[in-house]
């Protein structure tokens, strides 16, 4: 059972122009499973962590987007700003909870989510 635990790093996200291309690669190569959340967002698991492609068409740079998990959103907003990082998605809902995506001083952008 994966216990989630506030502040840790819990789901990774990527980007991908390609779903069906992302999805064939890595099963074939590593044998990760996927679910499909719509036609713009895969899931994939046993790869170590849990994480997901987001379909894009923009060019990928930097395609890794890092998921801590927090069981209070507001509070672990609040603990960003306070700590000088910059909001650069305010808290919004998705299939299986909500989140915020911030910046920290190096301009990484990562992630809070909660399911509760």
């Amino acid at each position: 059972m994966n216990t989630m635990i506030n502040n840790h790093i819990n789901y990774i996200e990527f980007k991908a122009k390609d779903l069906l291309a992302i999805k064939a690669f890595y099963t074939s190569a590593f044998h990760w499973t996927f679910v499909d959340y719509g036609p713009d967002y895969v899931a994939f698991a046993g790869s170590g962590l849990d994480g997901g492609f987001e379909r894009t068409e923009e060019e990928v740079v930097n395609g890794a987007l890092t998921v801590l998990y927090h069981e209070d959103l507001a509070l672990a907003k609040q603990q960003v700003i306070d700590a000088r990082g910059t909001i650069v998605k305010d808290i919004f809902s998705f299939p299986g909870g909500h989140r915020f995506h911030f910046g920290d001083p190096s301009g990484n952008e990562l992630a809070v989510w909660s399911d509760k």
